[in-house]
């Protein structure tokens, strides 16, 4: 029995996700990027994330011209900036800045991880990039949450005495 495509994204919007906008530049140097949830650690060592996205995106070309895309983690209250790059034609109009690698990130995000494509697989309808982390900087605050397509926030959690 197939599985049914609104049932599939139903039930995996169970799974709460942090939310992240990756970038990376063509080889002429335009900037490009997109919202992503499908983001997640792969290794220590060498230390290694991967990302997955769709086969329709622009992004795609960036990646696989300049060999480099950056991660920048989402901090609550940025869901204007996670819309923006989702489905706003202006992504790259505001709160950016470079990396040491050329690369836009989000100003006030969690964290930046700037990456080296060190693989590139078929998934599907999706291609998943594995990255080798070159610089990472990481700045407090809580992450932006996303689960059953809404925003989620965590709730504060009581010191320890």
């Amino acid at each position: 029995m197939p599985i049914e495509a609104t049932e599939f994204k139903r039930a995996l919007g169970q799974f709460a996700s942090g939310v992240t906008v990756v970038t990376t530049r063509d080889a002429a140097g335009t900037p490009l990027g997109l919202t992503v949830s499908a983001f997640c650690s792969l290794s220590l060592a060498p230390p290694l994330v991967l990302v997955s996205i769709d086969q329709r995106s622009e992004t795609l070309r960036g990646l696989d011209q300049s060999g480099l895309f950056a991660v920048s983690v989402l901090a609550e209250g940025q869901e204007a900036v996670s819309h923006r790059f989702a489905f706003a034609p202006e992504k790259f109009d505001e709160g950016l800045e470079q990396g040491q690698h050329g690369l836009p990130l989000v100003q006030g995000a969690l964290a930046h991880i700037e990456c080296r494509v060190a693989g590139r697989h078929p998934g599907g309808d999706h291609v998943i990039y594995v990255g080798e982390v070159l610089r990472l900087a990481v700045h407090p605050g809580r992450p932006l949450l996303y689960h059953a397509g809404r925003y989620a926030r965590l709730l504060a959690q009581e010191e320890p005495e």
